[in-house]
């Protein structure tokens, strides 16, 4: 249990997130459950965990039962061990070869798709220092990976001959593992089997399932799973949730204050543009959020919860600033959710990703690093971070 923190000296604007620690665990944990004993878990924390706070989620995903971290980029790999994160990180986009080197100085592993590649990297490795390595094959996916017999066999001869490079893991990315059709999952999977048999020695980590995968089909699971959305308690798509063998828990909630209540009249407008007229006399709250902080204009007409009850944002979203038509005049400093449950009312991230025509994914990786990231375990705070102090 870490210290209560006091929100009054951690950050001076009312407006804040708050991530729940205990739901990070409980998706872990029983995602855990639904695995055999032996297949690790990776815990996908790449940009900042998707919003949620790289080094938190990292720390709190290892001890609920994750082995294996993975991020997008090797500065996000070197961020985490720069604050103290010793466990493996595997880097599944692309890292320029120069930069192998410096991989391998931080045991960092890194994704591995072309010879030519592992061939100018190779001069960057120190002598004191072994490249760790997951090999990449493109199963459909068309992004990265390695897609030829002998493409693969030239990289695999290249790997055995060099003692200075070890070759851990293979895997691949499902493009269509949350839809209810399974046949191009099946065809990628089947492509995969067979891709692996081209090796002449089976590298020791095999993962094909992100959250999706993982969540629905058992014979994804090979030796490793990567736990990203669902780890963050949201589901993959809304078509397979239904389908999911356990109920996620959301870790994030967006929350703000009232600053200013006024009554306006009616015909008076609000916000740019004039786009907002009152129909009748009204009560106009201001609240200190904007879409510099990921709060875009489009979610003009998007309701809030104030006293457990929604209220529509009226006019344009401003850059700091959006205003919602109130039910009544309500005090200065009355708490109001974005995302997240007052009473019996809940705004979902899925929600808020409809309203933007997309996908829970893009929600919370777009709200600003201006906005405090308010740490919960057993109900208490134990940690903010605010990027502006």
């Amino acid at each position: 249990m870490g210290t209560i923190v006091d929100f009054q000296t951690a950050f001076f604007r009312d407006t804040w997130a708050e991530i729940n620690l205990d739901h990070i665990s409980y998706n872990i944990e029983k995602m855990r459950e639904n695995l055999r004993a032996d297949v690790k878990v990776f815990a996908v924390v790449k940009a900042n965990a998707y919003g949620h706070g790289d080094f938190e989620i990292a720390s709190t995903a290892l001890a609920a039962g994750a082995s294996y971290l993975a991020v997008a980029i090797l500065d996000e790999a070197l961020s985490l061990r720069k604050k103290g994160i010793t466990a493996p990180i595997l880097v599944l986009g692309a890292c320029r070869p120069e930069h192998a080197g410096i991989a391998a100085e931080n045991n960092i592993t890194l994704t591995v798709f072309d010879h030519e590649w592992l061939k100018n990297a190779r001069h960057y490795v120190g002598a004191d220092h072994q490249l760790v390595i997951h090999v990449k094959l493109d199963t459909g996916m068309g992004r990265l990976g390695i897609r030829r017999r002998d493409e693969l066999e030239e990289l695999e001869a290249a790997i055995n001959s060099d003692p200075f490079i070890k070759m851990e893991g293979v895997y691949t990315h499902f493009a269509t593992a949350d839809e209810l059709d399974t046949q191009y999952f099946k065809k990628q999977l089947n492509q995969f089997q067979e891709m692996i048999s081209w090796f002449k020695i089976t590298p020791d980590i095999i993962h094909t399932s992100n959250s999706a995968a993982a969540l629905r089909f058992p014979e994804a699971h090979l030796t490793a799973v990567r736990l990203g959305i669902s780890m963050y308690g949201l589901t993959p798509s809304l078509e397979i949730e239904p389908l999911l063998p356990f109920s996620l828990k959301t870790a994030f909630t967006l929350h703000t204050k009232l600053v200013n209540v006024k009554k306006v009249q009616k015909g008076d407008k609000i916000s740019y543009g004039s786009t907002y007229e009152a129909s009748e006399d009204e009560w106009i709250g201001t609240l200190p959020i904007g879409y510099a902080d990921g709060w875009l204009r489009k979610l003009q007409g998007q309701e809030v919860l104030i006293n457990g009850k929604r209220a529509p944002i009226v006019g344009r979203i401003c850059m700091d600033q959006c205003m919602v038509k109130l039910p009544s005049p309500l005090p200065v400093g009355t708490d109001v959710t974005l995302i997240g449950q007052q009473g019996e009312e809940q705004i979902t991230v899925d929600e808020i990703a409809k309203r933007l025509q997309t996908i829970n994914y893009e929600i919370t990786c777009i709200m600003g690093s201006r906005i405090p990231r308010v740490y919960k375990k057993n109900g208490e705070v134990t940690k903010i971070i605010n990027n502006l102090l």
